[in-house]
């Protein structure tokens, strides 16, 4: 009886069939920790390393950096948007998942993730 409310209220409220949407982008998502006394030199050389590299890639379609501190640590995320899966392996190689990493990355991130995420995104 409730899945049964649940799916009218959901089918009455939202016509999904009469959007329009697609998924045409994949969006990448990399995170880092610093330390927060850090993140003002440490944005400067993410945009001179990280964004730098991104833009020089044909595919990228947009860089965007978010940023958030928590007491003393600083935590930055890139969320890049791309053209397809091709142009994300000639950024970052055949092994997409695998975090990318800049020389001076060890003088500032507090721990090295290993992966990124990737997202299908829906454009409305």
């Amino acid at each position: 009886m409730v899945v049964k409310i649940l799916s009218y209220i959901c089918t009455s409220v939202i016509n999904f069939s009469s959007m329009n949407y697609k998924s045409s982008v994949i969006t990448r998502k990399w995170h880092g920790k610093i330390n927060a006394e850090d993140a003002e030199e440490y944005l400067r050389y993410l945009i001179e390393s990280g964004v730098a590299d991104y833009k020089s890639v044909d595919g990228i379609l947009g860089v965007e950096i978010l940023r958030r501190f928590e007491d003393d640590i600083c935590h930055l995320w890139t969320v890049t948007k791309w053209k397809d899966y091709e142009s994300i392996k000639t950024f970052a190689g055949e092994d997409y998942a695998k975090a990318k990493y800049y020389d001076r990355d060890k003088d500032f991130l507090l721990e090295f993730e290993e992966e990124v995420q990737h997202f299908e995104t829906f454009v409305f």
